[in-house]
């Protein structure tokens, strides 16, 4: 396995412990900073899930920083080693990256494959499964394309890449069993249905196809909208006159993987926290979990995700 020394970035912030609750903890500080300090000294082969949303290539900085071209590259594979010996033999890694495009231009940019695939590489780890996440809610985007020339659609997408040092990590779909929609629940009731190969080629026959299980096994395609206006984090940071992170994602998102690749008591963890959603989404499913913030702002506003202020 090739290895990457991570570089230590000057931050007025010394790396620390900004607060804790029953499950898990929050550290202040750059990833590059608390991945080479001793607040993680023995965290070697533990991590159950790192479950992520590093920030995306995106052609214009955000408040939240953002690598731009090949040193996005080379800064997102830099940590694949270390965190290759966080996890657990077992152990998944569920990261999102978004979609980004060239600058002025309406084509899309591969600097995300390429990310992707660097990443795997570095790290050598296995590729299990790609998903969708689309938000139909997502403004349409990029502007300039979408809704001033009007000649692409609305980008409203990303994928989150499963990845592992096995082919065989911890999993089970039983845990994400969705209902059934109506039509399968009549289906189920009457036992009526044509059985057979289909056009296909595909042989679907009534002893499988009409068992009744506890729920309907999902896609690798999640759509949430995240229109929240209101919530106890929102509340927060509003009492608190604290702004509040731009690029929030739906706990929904975070508590599908989690009971997916992990069971309670399992270790979850986040080197770009944000507003916290996974450490959120971690303690109320009974995980313990470790996240990482840089941004004061950030930190403090991801307490009101616990205080239920």
């Amino acid at each position: 396995m090739s290895t990457v020394k991570i570089t230590k970035t000057i931050h007025p912030v010394t790396p620390r412990i900004a607060y804790k609750t029953k499950f898990g903890k929050l550290i202040h500080g750059t990833v590059e900073n608390v991945l080479t300090s001793k607040l993680l000294s023995n965290l070697t082969g533990k991590v159950d899930l790192l479950f992520t949303s590093p920030p995306f290539p995106l052609n214009r900085k955000k408040k939240y920083g953002n690598y731009q071209g090949q040193a996005y590259i080379d800064w997102l594979a830099e940590f694949a080693p270390v965190i290759r010996t966080l996890l657990k033999p077992r152990g998944s890694i569920v990261m999102e990256i978004g979609n980004a495009w060239e600058p002025g231009r309406p084509v899309m940019s591969t600097l995300s494959l390429r990310a992707l695939l660097q990443f795997l590489d570095t790290g050598e780890f296995r590729l299990c499964q790609q998903f969708i996440y689309n938000n139909p809610a997502r403004l349409p985007g990029p502007a300039q394309w979408v809704t001033v020339e009007r000649i692409r659609v609305k980008d409203s997408y990303s994928h989150l890449w499963w990845m592992s040092i096995t082919d065989r990590p911890k999993a089970t779909n039983r845990r994400v069993l969705q209902a059934y929609s109506k039509a399968m629940q009549r289906l189920l009731k009457t036992k009526k249905y044509n059985s057979g190969i289909r056009h296909s080629e595909h042989h679907v026959g009534k002893k499988t196809f009409l068992q009744k299980h506890v729920g309907a096994i999902p896609s690798n395609v999640i759509t949430l909208a995240n229109t929240q206006a209101t919530s106890p984090y929102l509340n927060y940071c509003r009492s608190n006159n604290l702004r509040p992170h731009p690029a929030r994602m739906p706990i929904g998102l975070a508590e599908f993987f989690i009971k997916f690749l992990t069971k309670p008591g399992d270790l979850v963890f986040d080197p770009f926290a944000g507003s916290n959603t996974t450490g959120a989404a971690a303690e109320a499913l009974g995980r313990k979990w470790i996240s990482i913030e840089s941004e004061t702002t950030y930190v403090e506003g991801s307490r009101g995700r616990f205080t239920g202020s």
